[in-house]
């Protein structure tokens, strides 16, 4: 059985870098609880949400800084980048411009599988790339 950091860095290496949405049936619970607003609740939602990205931002690219696991709880902090040429993304018409933000993903493991997400991004940043405000 993988440790909770390894399906975290599961997570990152194969939907987050490699945009293989496969693998999250076996990492994730169906009822994922989400506490971003950008995101749908469920596993159904967090697939939604990142083919879009995918779809928005195709060299879409996650760097880990550093990742912590204590206990049911891992934290990584991240640099997300990629180009937005794609269609819409969280609201905002495909830009063209290139995104570079950070953000602090916290993720609850239960049972061997992701349960629940918080998320900390530098959205100003974000926002201000691609054209949004």
């Amino acid at each position: 059985m993988k440790s909770n950091k390894e399906i975290i860095e599961t997570l990152i290496a194969t939907v987050f870098n490699d945009h293989n949405l496969s693998i999250l049936d076996e990492i994730m619970h169906n009822d994922y609880i989400q506490h971003n607003a950008d995101v749908a609740q469920g596993l159904v939602g967090f697939k939604a949400f990142f083919e879009q990205t995918f779809n928005s931002i195709p060299d879409f690219k996650y760097t880990t800084k550093k990742i912590i696991a204590d206990g049911d709880i891992v934290m990584t902090w991240n640099t997300n980048t990629g180009t937005h040429t794609g269609g819409d993304w969280i609201g905002q018409p495909a830009s063209g411009n290139k995104i570079c933000f950070d953000v602090v993903d916290i993720f609850r493991i239960q049972d061997g599988l992701i349960a629940e997400h918080w998320d900390v991004a530098d959205t100003y940043l974000l926002f201000k790339q691609i054209g949004r405000i």
